[in-house]
């Protein structure tokens, strides 16, 4: 299968995943080609070599005109579905442009159509997302896994003042992810890059085994003494990540016998909004003959120690066991389809040569209640629309 790995020692951005492709192997004439097919002007990249600590490396110049409005995610969505591209860029530009405008949403607290991108929204965030879906593209890239990401530390002024690094949307875009500080202050890790890395990797992880056909280094614009500020990306082969793996997790449970009901549902968020992979609650009977309640935790084993707390803070336990346990997961995708009631994602699940497609509830819930038909109908054309989709990409 062909692997695209992230190498992120010195972070990631927008134009230094587009270098470190070119610089990987995709054509610079065929990129730029294929990102006229935008229909929308006003802009120029420009690829060139430059050294970072002694390794040569590709620089992305991304020049665009200056503009005076805020793009929507809504308008951001339309220039890519009415370009020429074809439905695979469309539909992974769309994605990552989804995933930024949820973060910017959560961060802000307010509704995602109601979101107005300052830096991400600019001309050249959107040549840089869509740049990298058509790299992906050309290069036939099938799996992406990524390092742990270095994001800096200290303060960068943004458009709503100076935050603390990682950025507020930077940091919920990698939430759940691996991340650390590194040695040297500094912000190393854009919205626009940590949108496109999270949304095409699943696996954040070492180095896997692999056999290396290109490597390519993407430069930052920073060039500090003795350290290489470039993003590198290694090409090659894995095993077939479609084939499920077990892996190690942690379970950490509790009962509980004297806390409100109403407790329960708070906790239950707190532990999803914190990266629990699973949190659910069994009825159980405790001793005194007393009913009660297990409240158990699956999540990674280096984040044991923060769950614990936030169970010893947040609800009336004295005491909590972990123990661990192995989950074998199927290789997923989230795959986006146009419906009549707008865009859909669909979770794409692959077991064995079989496929499992799942439209996303809420999606589907918010769509229905919006059009005022049924949520099954939403489902249904979803559904429809995937089947419809795949069957003309000769896909499964």
């Amino acid at each position: 299968m062909k692997t695209l790995y992230f190498d992120c020692y010195a972070g990631a951005s927008g134009d230094m995943i587009l270098g470190a492709l070119v610089g990987a192997g995709v054509d610079p004439q065929a990129l730029i080609e294929q990102l006229q097919m935008l229909v929308v002007g006003g802009w120029q990249i420009e690829f060139e070599k430059v050294d970072r600590s002694g390794i040569s490396s590709t620089y992305a110049k991304v020049e665009t005109a200056h503009e005076h409005a805020h793009r929507h995610l809504g308008d951001i969505l339309k220039i890519i579905y009415e370009s020429h591209l074809n439905d695979r860029v469309k539909d992974r530009a769309a994605r990552i442009f989804s995933r930024l405008g949820e973060a910017e949403a959560y961060v802000h607290n307010l509704p995602v159509e109601k979101i107005h991108f300052h830096e991400v929204g600019a001309l050249d965030a959107i040549i840089d997302v869509c740049g990298a879906a058509i790299c992906f593209d050309l290069l036939g890239i099938e799996n992406f896994i990524c390092s742990p990401l270095r994001v800096g530390h200290g303060m960068a002024r943004m458009a709503h003042g100076t935050f603390p690094i990682p950025p507020p949307a930077v940091a919920e875009l990698l939430k759940g992810r691996p991340i650390y500080a590194g040695d040297i202050e500094g912000e190393f890790v854009t919205p626009t890059g940590a949108a496109i890395i999270t949304t095409v990797c699943d696996r954040f992880e070492a180095l896997p085994s692999m056999k290396i056909h290109a490597t390519g280094y993407g430069a930052g614009t920073r060039n500090p003494k003795g350290f290489p500020n470039a993003l590198r990306v290694l090409i090659g082969e894995t095993a077939d990540s479609t084939v499920a793996l077990d892996e190690p997790l942690l379970m950490i449970e509790t009962n509980i016998d004297d806390m409100s009901p109403q407790l329960f549902g708070h906790v239950m968020d707190r532990a999803l909004q914190m990266g629990a992979l699973d949190c659910y609650l069994t009825q159980t009977q405790m001793k005194k003959n007393r009913p009660g309640i297990l409240l158990s935790i699956l999540c990674e084993t280096e984040d044991r120690e923060k769950f614990l707390e936030m169970l010893f803070s947040e609800t009336t336990t004295i005491g909590a066991r972990s123990y661990e346990v192995k989950r074998r997961a199927l290789a997923r995708e989230s795959v986006r389809v146009e419906t009549a009631f707008g865009p859909i994602d669909v979770k794409v699940a692959y077991s064995n040569g079989s496929v499992k497609a799942m439209p996303e509830f809420e999606q589907c819930r918010v769509a229905a209640t919006k059009s005022g038909v049924a949520l099954r109908e939403v489902q249904e054309a979803a559904s429809t629309a995937y089947r419809n989709k795949t069957a003309g990409a000769g896909k499964p």
